[in-house]
């Protein structure tokens, strides 16, 4: 393998970019899936941005001087062997040899002293360094991130950032549509593949170990599909019924969109909507796969008049952009890109969105808001403020024993390794003249 390509040489690379605000771990992750080690990289890479500032800490003790800003590829591949000393089983000396070796990718060979010193340091003070991190499982998160979770969530914030920090479940939702829940159960354990139900909804179940999708029995015929179990809550909530017409307003990945369909099969029409072609070319796959069908349509949903034809829909799904700080433990990489001046600028684009789609609801009809936020501004500030400057918008309350009530509507906190991530519903009725 060339230099090159040497797997701890292309996780610095990932993460200088996403520190450098060039996309996300999974559009910088696409660009090496065909890489033989592309297991350890993106273990690696998931590792760094999960540990990311405790990893950080530990190196600013290592260090004797501050590293200079240009030289953040380095730093970054500090951060992926020190990631790899402490929490995966990989020969030590292999993992300093191999970062050694990484350094000539970035044809700095002065930092081979440098990196090899650093890690042999960790080595020999190990027990010291880790002894002396504290907060636990807060020192994770960055400040202001765990300022607000303390702040809005003070009796559930430690066990919000523990699970946060925890490793994701694998799971799936039955097509209750091909068959129950407990046939489809019976047919992953023959296949030697353990599972538990989820107690929220009855086509969840938790898969105790990952497996590649093309080992699940009936996959490929649509029996089964990747989705965590608070977005399978959605259809429920939307009070589904033949003959109506329903709205994804920001469809991607397309998950929603097929549980819609799959739960009321005689709708008159579902219109998805999400900016990316090549989002909706995966939403179109998951259709095929599912043998469904959708009208797709490429926009800008707040931009009502590039693509609405004047007839109203009965139900209204706005699974709303948003900082997506309830699902960390699926994408780490939110502790490092996520800022708060970001999170202010999310809850204008999800205000925006509410009040360009609200004319297109029939009167009677629901429209239901859902983000994967925890934070409070992004759900019960946003609907507070709606509330107040929509008269024809009443909110209804989800009476359910999962969650907590909240002002206005009910929040899903993130669950433990086998428990749904962190969400957020409102219910929104449009009362007739």
């Amino acid at each position: 393998m060339s230099k090159n390509n040497n797997s701890r040489a292309i996780v610095a690379k990932v993460l200088c970019a996403l520190l450098s605000d060039q996309g996300s771990l999974t559009t910088q992750l696409n660009n090496y899936r065909e890489h033989p080690e592309f297991g350890l990289i993106q273990e690696s890479c998931y590792g760094c941005c999960r540990w990311f500032f405790a990893l950080e800490a530990l190196l600013n003790e290592l260090l004797n001087k501050p590293l200079k800003k240009q030289d953040l590829d380095i730093k970054c591949l500090m951060l992926c062997a020190l990631y790899q000393l402490r929490e995966l089983e990989v020969a030590e000396y292999a993992v300093i040899n191999e970062a050694v070796s990484a350094v000539t990718a970035f044809k700095k060979p002065w930092a081979k002293g440098l990196v090899n010193a650093v890690l042999r340091g960790y080595q020999r003070r190990r027990d010291e360094l880790e002894g002396d991190l504290t907060n636990g499982p807060a020192l994770a998160f960055p400040d202001w991130l765990q300022a607000e979770i303390r702040q809005q969530w003070p009796q559930d914030a430690e066990t919000i950032l523990a699970n946060s920090n925890k490793r994701p479940p694998m799971t799936l939702r039955v097509n209750l549509a091909r068959g129950s829940r407990r046939q489809y159960l019976d047919r992953l354990q023959a296949g030697g593949h353990d599972a538990t139900e989820g107690e929220l909804t009855n086509s969840a179940l938790y898969l105790h170990r990952p497996a590649p999708v093309t080992e699940l029995p009936g996959f490929d015929d649509g029996q089964a599909s990747v989705q965590d179990e608070a977005s399978q809550i959605v259809p429920g909530l939307l009070r589904l019924e033949p003959r109506l017409r329903v709205l994804d307003a920001c469809a991607a990945p397309g998950g929603k969109t097929c549980h819609l369909l799959e739960s009321e099969h005689s709708l008159t029409s579902l219109v998805a909507i999400d900016r990316s072609q090549s989002k909706l070319d995966r939403i179109q796959a998951n259709l095929d796969r599912l043998q469904l069908q959708a009208e797709l349509r490429c926009a800008d949903a707040g931009d009502v008049s590039a693509w609405w034809d004047g007839k109203p829909f009965d139900r209204i799904l706005l699974d709303a952009p948003c900082s997506a700080t309830g699902v960390i433990r699926r994408h780490p990489d939110v502790k490092v890109l996520r800022t708060a001046s970001q999170v202010e600028e999310l809850t204008r684009v999800q205000a925006r969105l509410l009040a360009e789609l609200w004319p297109c609801l029939q009167a009677g009809g629901l429209l239901l808001y859902t983000t994967c936020s925890l934070l409070r501004q992004e759900n019960e500030g946003v609907i507070a403020r709606f509330l107040e400057s929509t008269p024809d918008a009443k909110h209804e309350a989800i009476t359910a024993d999962w969650g907590v009530e909240c002002a206005f509507g009910r929040q899903l906190l993130p669950g433990t390794s086998l428990g749904p991530d962190g969400f957020f519903y409102s219910v929104l009725k449009k009362e007739t003249a």
